[in-house]
Order: structure tokens, then sequence, then C-alpha cells
């Protein structure tokens, strides 16, 4: 994400000449926190809000998220220009020191892996159901089941999609034409929202599913926070923030703040949108994956599959790289400090290596993961250290040496507090239940 920021920067920056620094204005930060946050975290939302219990609790819990998800980004904000790095690992290895910093690499790579394994869900999903458009479209039938076989597989299909596209764009150093193709998932997103919407009131009986709200009482806690690792995944664009931050005309807090809220409820809006109309749509039944809940010869959301399939397979090169940056990083200071040069075939080589280890290992557990429910539970889980924790931590450390009047002082020293417990809590709770509903499926 940090890496689409800066690609985003570059094509949009306003600069005198190349030799300046790019710098955003406010349309083009906006722009790219919400490239950065609406992606494939979208199609689990329809599902998010019927397992939280309905509409009413589900919005009311990304009300308070958003609380957070605001105060986060401005923290990180203030953090940067105090610290004057210009990466989120580097702002708190600057402000919390060393350990943290490095705890902070290690839930970053973690991090980018799984959400490598969501993108790889969201394909094998979307290529199940072209597949069976495909044979539709074929015999001419939609009646008639198709017939199984290995080659017909989605599974043989993804491995097919990871030798033939994703391996040959991740093996490169660097990203090349992947940065002009970023923008497909904020598209992608848009008009995923837009057509449920119309979907539902395409609908010719409304009250064909009913949906009856979860039953209140200590259960309905439970459900309640089942919605939070959803949010976390969906709008999660505070790695990224920092670079946008960093790259700004204004860098004003007060003008950061505004940013932050815009962005924050345009995202808040076609999340809650699709949320809505697509549990409206399809009720207790609808799939964690929303796209599988329709027919495969939908015509318009063939379209929101093709879209989604490609923007993926275009941004995991990304995030690929990102990951392997930082492995790349440590073994190139071992061999550093072994033989006091590091070698381009060196480079190469584990580049290489690491590459097909990373690709091997997410498409395995991509092919036999139950569904995309219990990736993204952990995936919300680790996201809550780059939302709640750091943060939380950052701005802790910050108040011990920022020249501020006491009573500053302690107030947004308790809130650094209440926001490192609440990060805590949301990383606890649900990687314990993802992990736990893992095991019971397998």
């Amino acid at each position: 994400m940090e890496e689409l920021a800066r690609e985003s920067i570059c094509l949009l920056a306003r600069s005198a000449s190349h030799a300046d620094p790019p710098r955003l204005g406010s349309f083009g930060a906006i722009f790219i926190m919400l490239k950065s946050a609406l992606g494939a975290g979208l199609l689990n939302f329809p599902w998010a809000f019927e397992k939280a219990g309905g509409i009413n609790t589900a919005v009311s819990v990304e009300m308070v998220s958003l609380v957070f998800l605001i105060s986060g980004l401005v923290i990180l904000g203030y953090a940067s220009s105090v610290s004057r790095q210009n990466t989120y690992q580097d702002v708190v290895r600057e402000v919390c020191g060393g350990a943290i910093g490095q705890l902070c690499e290690v839930c970053f790579c973690f991090n980018l892996f799984m959400i490598s394994v969501a993108f790889l869900v969201v394909v094998q999903d979307q290529l199940e159901k072209l597949c069976v458009s495909l044979y539709d479209a074929v015999t001419g039938s939609s009646e008639v089941e198709m017939p199984y076989h290995w080659y017909t597989d989605q599974r043989f299909a993804l491995f097919l999609m990871c030798l033939i596209f994703i391996l040959p764009l991740s093996i490169p150093k660097e990203i090349g034409i992947q940065k002009y193709t970023s923008v497909l998932g904020t598209l992608a997103a848009t008009y995923l929202c837009v057509a449920v919407i119309v979907k539902y009131y395409l609908m010719e009986d409304h009250t064909a599913i009913i949906t009856p709200e979860h039953s209140q009482g200590i259960g309905s806690w439970a459900s309640m926070f089942s919605v939070v690792p959803t949010i976390c995944f969906g709008f999660q664009c505070h790695e990224a923030c920092i670079a946008i931050y960093s790259s700004m005309e204004n860098k004003k807090l007060s003008h950061w703040v505004v940013i932050s809220v815009i962005s924050m409820f345009f995202c808040l809006l076609i999340y809650t949108l699709t949320g809505v109309f697509g549990f409206l749509t399809f009720g207790r039944v609808v799939a964690s994956d929303i796209l599988m809940s329709y027919p495969g010869n939908d015509v318009v959301m063939i379209i929101a599959r093709l879209l989604f399939g490609i923007s993926i397979i275009t941004i995991y090169p990304i995030i690929l790289l990102l990951g392997r940056s930082v492995i790349l990083d440590l073994m190139q200071r071992v061999q550093r400090r072994r033989h006091g040069v590091v070698t381009h075939s060196f480079e190469r080589r584990c580049r290489v290596i690491l590459t097909v280890v990373w690709i091997t290992i997410t498409l395995l557990i991509a092919m036999f993961v139950p569904d995309m429910s219990e990736v993204i539970g952990v995936i919300g889980g680790i996201s809550a250290f780059f939302i709640f924790i750091f943060p939380g931590l950052c701005l802790v450390f910050l108040m011990q040496s920022e020249p501020v009047s006491h009573r500053v002082r302690v107030v947004l020293t308790v809130w650094g507090v209440v926001t490192i417990v609440v990060g805590a809590f949301i990383f606890g709770q649900s990687t314990t239940i993802a992990i736990m509903e893992l095991f019971q499926k397998f």
C-alpha cells in the first residue's frame, strides 16, 4: 500500500520540475487515500452485516470504529511531522524505539502475506463463477450442471493464473506497468457498490428473503464484535497515510484532519451502502464473498468479477514486493555482516527464491481455505496493530517529549492507552475466533 501511494503521488504530483519532491493537493491526497482503502475488503461487508446481527448493529459498530480510524490517521500524521520520517516503519522505529520498530516490521510483513492469501481466495472465487459462466455460454443452457474434471477445478485455474501472470509480474526488482492499473481496485469497488444497489431495486420481490434480527443479549455482543475484522481490513490505509502526508503541500495538522475525515467518510459511504443493500438482497444466506451470491450468468456481476480479478492480479505483485523487501533487507544485512559485501547474483537469487516461496505458500493456503471470512478474521486482527496499537504507542511516546501543557499531555496519553487496549482486545478476539473457526472447519 505504501508503494501504491508513492506511485500515485508521483503520477499526481504538481511539482515545478523533476528535481522537486512531489507535492499533493487536497484532492490528490483524498484520491490516494480512497485508492489505498477501497478494495477486496468490500466483498465481505454484506456477510459482516449479517454476522453482526443486522444493519443497525453493524452501522453502530462502524461509527464507533470510525472515531478510532480517524484518530489513528491523525496521530500518524502528527508522528510523521515530529519524527520527519516518511514511512510507517521508520516513524514507529524513530518514535517508539528499535524493539517496537522491529515488531512493526514483522507485523507489516505478516499482514502483507495474509492480504496476498485473501487476494488469491477472491480470485479463486471469481474463477469458479467465471468457469460456470463460460460453460453455460458454450453449452447454451444454464440448467445443465458443469461436469467435474481436474482441469475444470477453480484451484487448477488459480494455479495457472499464478504461474502465467502473477509469477512473471512479481519476479522483477521494480514494479513497472502495475502502477498504472492500480486504480482498478477503486473502480471495481465503486462499480460493485452501484451494482449491488441497482440489483436490489430490480428484485421482483423484496419480501422473498426474511432476515430476522439476531437475539439480543450475551450472544449479540459476540455477533457485534464479529464485524470489526472486516472493518479493519476494509478501512486500512494507515500504512500508506504517512507517505501521503509527507508528500502534501499543506502539512498543517488541521488540514490533515480534514483530509482524514473526508476520506473515511467516502469509504464509510461505499462500504455501508454495499453492506446494507447486499444484506437486504440475500439476508441470512449471503455468502462471505458477496459476488458468490449472484448467479454466474449475471452479466453485470461478471463485469465486477473481471474488474476485481484484474485489479488483484496487478496489485498482488506490489504487495509481494513490499513484503519481500522486508525479508530481503534482513538477508542482505546478514550477508553483509558475514562477508562484507552483497553481490548482485546473491540479491537476484534471494529475490527469485523469496518470490517463488511467497507465491507457493499463499497459493496452497488459498486453495484449502474454506472461505474468505477466515482469512479476513486473521487480517483484521493484524490490522489492529496498524490502526490502533502502533498509533497509540506513538502518541504515548510523543507525549513524554513534546512541549505541551500538562492537561493536554494527560488527556492524549489516556487516549493513547485506550487506543492500545482496544487494539489489543480486537487483535486477541479476532485472531482467536478466526483460528478456532478455521480448525473447526478442517
